[in-house]
Order: structure tokens, then C-alpha cells, then sequence
């Protein structure tokens, strides 16, 4: 949640923030603000409320703020309500925290993340003299760094040090201080950070699109970990305050790839990206007809062990495991459970010491996904992450990643990163079935490897649809309840295309196994209610047939997601949307691109903000 950034070089540094801010507002949008120093006076502040906008037209787009050493911040509010006085950036000082100019303070500072005991470190900080004027815990945080600053009269990395030995939560602090012009302390702690460098110039940033149009250089700073960042010049150190020695990165994307390239929004150009993004993954594990997860780690022998297979994830990752877990149990034979992490690390359930803890995540920073992957860890079971960031913690603590190539995604509602995931999940499927002999002979591997690299241009043709889901869009905009249906791994394509439709178009939205429906759901069906039925198992067709004319004969209209040749279901469905073959177990591939589609033009026939959905951010790094 949120986005920060900071800059320390030659170059006036608020333009240089703002255009930082804008390109990490898809992680928060309530509020936004800016301090910023010029040599040795003391910082300025400036915050505004809503949209990144309306800090630029206040400052007029950093050109009021001179000074070459700053930090930004963009909220998604946690504590205390969108406000003026809650928006960061936080300062130690006793003042209205309105951030209208320069402020008297030691400290100045932005984070991301939830301090958790910040109740009780207020009430610590109370008896000490201090005063409180927003309801934020990111101005506990930064007056707990001020106290111990100036009780122990220590330096800026000691001060910080102290202070998260104290804190519960996670974090990634930026801050300044009053005594050391041209520098700004970072700390982190499970909420995502980078450090980008440049000849004389330092860039910091929650995410990567931040800093691309300025270096490519980066430093991924760890867990407890903190730095002191000067106009080129980068120190770590630890907890302890020892300096500490960090390697660089080159991030091998395109700053273009963070455009909109055209598109009206970042989600449809995501859409359209599904076919390149899917390729370069496929084509990353299957190279010259084979599977080849050498870069993963997990050899025969250590598939050969396992026994269970856990997969643990938040939100459409999740889906994504709920899609893969019927996948592997039918080609593997191999038990999976597929698990939220939300619930998965508080269950008290006995695991299986030889289970493999698949952990699905797009930014690699899920708080829950990363809490469960270290229950996992903890409890000695091997673990594999499926991640889209290199060198974020959850891929720096797995015993196995497996990278996906989507690029970055800047729409809240994931679309290419959910299909790498999800042919990731079919790769391991077919993988583990090849090794443990249930495929049934080399036939039957090269068909399925086939069928895999066929989805690409596949999902090319469903994007050629795209008008006729355009009108049906416009022509359910004003629904109030959506039903999605299907059993098996239709249910679970059912599962995705709900949660497209509710995030971005406010329409509620519900996804049900078909065969549940007559179990109670089927009540709330009445005239002109929007059913939506997945038919693309051979097996479950007719059965989802006929679930969907029980919802018909109570005035429910009806829209289906089949294969073409499968024409007969016009007699039952109102409006059918036809999707080219491929073998059953990966046909969610295809299936889910016209609920995409769906999903994005009734928010854009709304007249909503497509990209940034309200009370939504991007990377859910807290709990």
C-alpha cells in the first residue's frame, strides 16, 4: 500500500518526486505530499487531499520548491481518515501537520506499511512531552525516531535503529533530518523498497516504474536493513548499525513498459500485453519441446518427495491456486490444498513435513503470502514461489522461485500477471506429472508441452471479440448483482471474473460452484439478474447447462463462456461468448480474457476510474 519516493542529486527535486509519485499512484491515491530541503534550511512541507493532481497544481508541479533533496509520499489511508492533516509526509515537531510551508522539526519523514503497537508507543511518547495532531501511526513512528535522537544523542542511523527494535508492524521509513542536509535514512521491514543510483544522483522508490526513466541501477534493500543515501553514494547497514556490502541490479525493463502506450487505461493495455507476457513465460521453462525448470531448482528427485502440496495466496493469485490445484490433482495425482494466506497462517491444522508450499504472489510482497511462507519455513517444509519482482522477500526466502515474465503492471486489477501465474501453475502441473509417470508416455507430454505453447496466439483471438463485449457491457452497466457460475475449473475461472467485475465496476458480484446454487443462492435470482455461466469442461457442460436454465426459468438472463463448435448452448444462453480449443486443463487461460474484457468496459461505461479503483491499492503489503 502507498508509494513513496526520494530523490538527493543536482536537479531541483520536486519535479523530480511529483513525476515519481505519479507513476506509484495506482498503490495510493487519498492524499499525497512533498518535503523538500534546499541546502541547509528546513524542509518544506506541502500536502494535499485526493488525487496526485491536486498536490502538483498546489506547488505547480514542483516548480514552488527549491531544493535538491526530498521525499514524497501517496497515501492509502489505514490510520485516520483521508485528510490533509493525515497525509504524509510527518513531522516531529509540534505543529498542525497541515503541511502548508516550512516546518521547525528534527525529523521529517514518510512510510508505508502498519506499526501495530503504535497505540502503545503514543502513550510512551505522551509522557515524554510530546503532542499529537493527526491520527496517523506514521507520526508516532517519526516522533519515536525524534525521542531517541535526542535522549541518546546519537546519529540518524542509531536513532532509526533503536526505534525499530521497538516497533511491530512493517515498514518502509524514509527520513530526514535537520542536522544532515543532503541525506535521507531509509529503513525497511516487509513493505517493498528500492534504491536506485545515477552518476551524482540517488532515487528511492516502493516500486520500480518510479525511477525508470532515470537509472536502472538499483539496490534492493532487505529485511531490517537501513541506509544513509547521499547525491550518488549509498551505505547500508544492519540492526546493529554495521555497514553492511549490497550488490546492484540491472532491471531489464523498459521505462515504455510503465506507459500507457496509447491505451486509454493501463488495464487494457495490460490485456492486450496477455499474449507477449505469456509467451516469454512459457518460453522461459519450455525450451526446445521440454521443460526445463533448472533455474527453479526443483529436480525430479525433490518433486519425487513430495507428497502434499500446499498453494497459499491472496486474492486472484489465489484464484489462480484454486485453477492449478484441479490442474495437478488430475494430471499429478499429487494432493493440493489450496489456501488464502490470510487464513492459512493462523489455521492450527497438523501439516506434511514432505509438502511443497507453492507461494503465488504478484509483487512478491504480500504481507499475508510472506507470513505464511515463514510459518511454512518454520515449520521445515520445502517452499517454491511463483513471483513476478526479482529480489523481493518473498523470492529472497523461498528455497525455489519461479519467476514470471508479465513486466511491470500498473492497473490495480491484475490481468497479465494473473495469466503468467496461472500457465506457471500448468507448467509445475505438467511437470510433476511427467516425473511421477501419470501422464501415461512421451505422446502424451509433447501433447500437452504443445497445447501450453499454443495459448499465446489463442488468447490473441479472444481479444478479437472485444466489441461484442463492449455492447453487452454497456448494456449491464447499470446491473446491481452479477452471478458467475461454473463447477470445477470453471468455477475457478468463475471466481476471477467476479472479482474483475466488483473491484473496478462496483457492481456487486458474486462467483459460486454451479452446483451449489440450488443450496440457498438461488433465491436471490430474479428478473433481469445477470448470470454468467463458464462451460468450457466437456464433462460438467450439460450439468452447467443445466444449473444456468434453473436460474432462466426465474428470469435470470444469461451470458456463457464456451468453445466454438459449441453452438447449441444459443438455445439455452442469451448471449455467448465463443473461445478458440485447447485442452480442457488449460482452457481457463482463454476464458478468462472476455471477463476481463467484461469487467473493464462496464467500469469504463460507468464512467469510473478503471486503473485505481476506490479503497483499492496495487501491492497489499499490510495485514
Amino acid at each position: 500500500m502507498c508509494g513513496i519516493v526520494g530523490y538527493v542529486g543536482k536537479k531541483q527535486a520536486a519535479p523530480i518526486l511529483l513525476e515519481g509519485l505519479s507513476k506509484l499512484e495506482y498503490r495510493g491515491y487519498d492524499s499525497a505530499g512533498l518535503a523538500v530541503r534546499d541546502g541547509d534550511s528546513q524542509a518544506v512541507v506541502v500536502k494535499a487531499v485526493g488525487k496526485l493532481i491536486n498536490l502538483a497544481n498546489k506547488t505547480d508541479n514542483g516548480k514552488a520548491l527549491s531544493g535538491n533533496c526530498g521525499i514524497g509520499h501517496t497515501r492509502w489511508a489505514t490510520h485516520g481518515a483521508p485528510s490533509q492533516t493525515n497525509a504524509h509526509p510527518h513531522v516531529s515537531g509540534n505543529c498542525t501537520g497541515s503541511g502548508s510551508g516550512p516546518v521547525q522539526s528534527d525529523v521529517v519523514g514518510v512510510h508505508n506499511g502498519i506499526i501495530e503497537n503504535f497505540s502503545e508507543l503514543k502513550d510512551k511518547l505522551l509522557r515524554h512531552g510530546y503532542t499529537f495532531y493527526s491520527q496517523t501511526d506514521t507520526e508516532v513512528l517519526i516522533k519515536l525516531v525524534d525521542y531517541y535522537y535526542k535522549k541518546y544523542k546519537v546519529g540518524p542511523i542509531d536513532a532509526i535503529a533503536k526505534t525499530l527494535v521497538r516497533v511491530r508492524g512493517s515498514y518502509a521509513l524514509e527520513v530526514m533530518f535537520k542536522d544532515y542536509p543532503g541525506e535521507i535514512y531509509v529503513a525497511r521491514k516487509d513493505s517493498p523498497m528500492i534504491i536506485g543510483t545515477a552518476k551524482g544522483e540517488s532515487f528511492i522508490a516502493s516500486d520500480v516504474p518510479a525511477i525508470l526513466k532515470h537509472t536502472r541501477s538499483v539496490y534492493y534493500i532487505g529485511n531490517l536493513e537501513m541506509a544513509r543515501i547521499k547525491a550518488g553514494e549509498v551505505t547500508f547497514f544492519n540492526l546493529d548499525g554495521d555497514e553492511i556490502n549490497k550488490d546492484l541490479t540491472e532491471i531489464n525493463f523498459s521505462a515504455e513498459s510503465a506507459e500507457k502506450g496509447g491505451f486509454e487505461h493501463f488495464m487494457m493495455k495490460e490485456i492486450h500485453e496477455q499474449p507477449k507476457a505469456v509467451a516469454d513465460t512459457l518460453n522461459k521453462y519450455i525450451k526446445n519441446g521440454k521443460i526445463d525448470l533448472s533455474e527453479v531448482g526443483l529436480t525430479a528427485d525433490d518433486i519425487k518427495k513430495v507428497s502434499q502440496i500446499y498453494i497459499v495466496a491472496c486474492g486472484s493469485a489465489w484464484h489462480v491456486g484454486m485453477e492449478a490445484q484441479y490442474v495437478i490433482e488430475d494430471l499429478a495425482g499429487v494432493p493440493v490444498r489450496c489456501e488464502l494466506a490470510s487464513e492459512f497462517r493462523y489455521r492450527k491444522m497438523k501439516l506434511d513435513k514432505n509438502a511443497l508450499v507453492i507461494v503465488i504472489s504478484q509483487s512478491g510482497e504480500t504481507a499475508d503470502s510472506l507470513a505464511a511462507l515463514r510459518l511454512a519455513k518454520d515449520e521445515g517444509l520445502k517452499t517454491l514461489a511463483i513471483v513476478n519482482v526479482v529480489g523481493s522477500s518473498i523470492a529472497r526466502e523461498s528455497d525455489h522461485v519461479m519467476y514470471t515474465l508479465a513486466g511491470p503492471e500498473i492497473s490495480v486489477a491484475t490481468t497479465k500477471a494473473y495469466s503468467c501465474q496461472l500457465v506457471c501453475g500448468f507448467i509445475l502441473a505438467v511437470r510433476f506429472a511427467d516425473v511421477l509417470g501419470t501422464l501415461g508416455g512421451e505422446e502424451k507430454l509433447n501433447y500437452y508441452i504443445e497445447e501450453l505453447l499454443s495459448l499465446p496466439p489463442k488468447i490473441e483471438r479472444c481479444l478479437e471479440d472485444k466489441e461484442r463485449i463492449q455492447w453487452f457491457a454497456s448494456k449491464y452497466a447499470s446491473a446491481k448483482d452479477i452471478f458467475f457460475i461454473g463447477r470445477a475449473i470453471d468455477y475457478a475461472i468463475s471466481l476471477e471474473g467476479s472479482l474483475k467485475m466488483k473491484e473496478i465496476s462496483y457492481i456487486h458480484s458474486e462467483a459460486y460452484a454451479a452446483g451449489e446454487l440450488k443450496h440457498g443462492t438461488i433465491s436471490l435470482i430474479e428478473n433481469g439478474t445477470l448470470v454468467i455461466g463458464s462451460l468450457t469442461q466437456g464433462d460438467l457442460y450439460e450439468k452447467t447447462i443445466s444449473n444456468m436454465v434453473e436460474c432462466k426459468s426465474r428470469g435470470a438472463y444469461l451470458m456463457g463462456v464456451t468453445e466454438y463448435g459449441k453452438y447449441d448452448v444459443e438455445d439455452q444462453c442469451d448471449f455467448v461468448v465463443y473461445i478458440p480449443k485447447v485442452d480442457d486443463h488449460f482452457i481457463g487461460s482463454l476464458a478468462i480474457i472476455p471477463l476481463q474484457l467484461l469487467g473493464y468496459y462496464t467500469s469504463v461505461a460507468k464512467g469510473l476510474d478503471v486503473d485505481k479503483p476506490r479503497n483499492l491499492a496495487k501491492s497489499v503489503t499490510v495485514e
